[in-house]
C-alpha cells in the first residue's frame, strides 16, 4: 500500500510540473505569454515596442526589425535579448531569466515564428 501511495505522489508531481509554465520551449502558458507581452510593450527598459513592430503588441517601432515579418525562432530572440544586437542593448542585467524567457516566448508566439 505504501508503494502505491508513493507512485501516486510521483505521478501527481509529474502532472503538476507538466501543467506549470513551459519556459523557453515554444509552448508557454498564458501567464508567461501575458508577462512577456507586458514586458515587450512597456515594462522592459527600454520597452521593445519602442523599436520593434509586432502587431499583437500594438507596436509600430521602425528602428529594429519588424518581428511580424522576421518570425524569429526562440533561441534567436533569447540571444538578442541576452547579447544585444546592433543598437539594441542587452537585457541580461535588467531582466530576470524568467522575464527573458517570457519575452522570447511571447515574441515567438505573437509573430508565429519558431
Amino acid at each position: 500500500m505504501t508503494e502505491m501511495k508513493f507512485a501516486v505522489s510521483i505521478a501527481a508531481l509529474a502532472l503538476a510540473g507538466a501543467a506549470g509554465p513551459c519556459i523557453a520551449d515554444g509552448s508557454a502558458d498564458s501567464a508567461t505569454l501575458a508577462r512577456g507581452k507586458a514586458l515587450f510593450q512597456t515594462q522592459a527598459v527600454p520597452a521593445c515596442a519602442v523599436c520593434h513592430t509586432l502587431a499583437d503588441a500594438g507596436a509600430e517601432g521602425a528602428i529594429g526589425p519588424n518581428l511580424d515579418d522576421l518570425k524569429p525562432e526562440l533561441e534567436q530572440v533569447r540571444r538578442a535579448l541576452i547579447d544585444g544586437v546592433g543598437v539594441m542593448p542587452s537585457f541580461a542585467d535588467s531582466l530576470s531569466e524568467d522575464d527573458l524567457n517570457a519575452v522570447a516566448e511571447y515574441v515567438v508566439s505573437a509573430s508565429k515564428g519558431g
